[in-house]
């Protein structure tokens, strides 16, 4: 246990012992788990709400489609044979990018649809809680 110089008076306080919360500290935690500002928050249109999911989907689409040219274009040219090494370093890259491309774009393509009723689920529940606030408030009141 750590203890405090003598020649500090028993009135003066430590600066740990400043920053400390007064006795209310449970209720402010309580208050503080939900950010109000979010829950009071003024509406806003389509845009402001699902303009990353939309993001995410078409950089997806881009990225995958981008992967399946690629994919195409090394099972196009595999059957014509060169004999220079970088050619075949060449088509060695392609064959790797392609189904790399592929799957990276068709990951994003699925977080951004899975984003969409997530992002959904969640104005529904903060609809609810508007509700169930204005129900409170008219019994309370």
């Amino acid at each position: 246990m750590e203890t405090q110089p003598k020649d500090m008076e028993e009135g003066e306080k430590t600066p740990e012992s400043k920053d400390l919360l007064p006795s209310q500290t449970a209720s402010t935690l309580c208050i503080s788990s939900r950010s109000e500002s979010g829950w009071n928050a003024v509406p806003r249109n389509k845009w402001d709400i699902y303009h990353k999911p939309v993001i995410v989907l078409s950089v997806g689409g881009a990225v995958f489609l981008f992967g399946v040219a690629i994919t195409s274009l090394t099972c196009l040219t595999v059957n014509k044979t060169n004999t220079s090494d970088t050619s075949n370093m060449t088509k060695n890259a392609f064959k790797l990018c392609g189904p790399a491309f592929l799957s990276m774009g068709l990951m994003l393509l699925v977080c951004g649809l899975v984003w969409i009723p997530i992002i959904r689920k969640k104005l529904r529940q903060r609809h609810q809680y508007h509700f169930l606030q204005s129900i409170k408030s008219f019994f309370i009141h």
